[in-house]
């Protein structure tokens, strides 16, 4: 089968996650201190920020993938069905790190959360190159794709242990992180060197 109504479904389950992270944002009570309620809200904002970037990177890399892809079969739409589960948590840790961006137990979550997904990604693209690859996909873009995307479920893990340590560290390494896909995608969409 093809690959449209596939896409299809995550976009619309993108668009979910995302609109929920704002739904996510504590509304202060409406009185002479709302201005000073707004600001002692800024872990709520930063969460957003990190959690609509690294969303974002998702579905751009989503997207990137699915262009390689000639078809789809029953197993492959299962696999995503699973990956999108994970996309559609992040919204719930990305609140816990509202609340208190100092909790070690909220990063945790947030980075169990990330390493999930990115290990989903990992099976959904490793089993569509295997299977579902166009018939003139380019070989060293197959390779460099497989070759960045590997490392993200380490680099998660790693950034999840270091929160199980220091909630704040582990923060920046996550927004380290988003800023690195944003600016090079070498970490999710690499290109192959050779």
């Amino acid at each position: 089968m093809g690959t449209g109504r596939l896409e299809t479904f995550a976009d619309g389950v993108f668009a979910i996650a995302i609109t929920l992270l704002v739904l996510e944002i504590p509304h202060p009570e409406v009185d002479e201190h709302l201005g000073s309620e707004l600001v002692d809200q800024w872990p709520a904002y930063l969460a957003y920020v990190l959690s609509f970037v690294t969303i974002g990177i998702i579905w751009v890399n989503h997207h990137a993938l699915m262009v390689q892809f000639a078809r789809a079969d029953r197993a492959f739409l299962f696999i995503n069905v699973f990956f999108l589960m994970c996309v559609a948590f992040i919204p719930f840790p990305t609140a816990l790190i509202a609340d208190d961006l100092g909790s070690e137990t909220a990063m945790v979550t947030y980075g169990l959360t990330l390493s999930a997904t990115a290990l989903m990604f990992n099976v959904f693209w490793h089993y569509g190159r295997l299977r579902l690859l166009r018939a003139d996909a380019d070989p060293r873009e197959v390779r460099g794709i497989t070759r960045s995307y590997i490392p993200g479920v380490f680099i998660y893990a790693g950034a999840t242990a270091v929160s199980s340590w220091n909630a704040e560290v582990g923060f920046i390494i996550y927004s380290v992180l988003a800023a690195v896909y944003v600016v090079s995608g070498s970490l999710w969409a690499g290109r192959d060197a050779d």
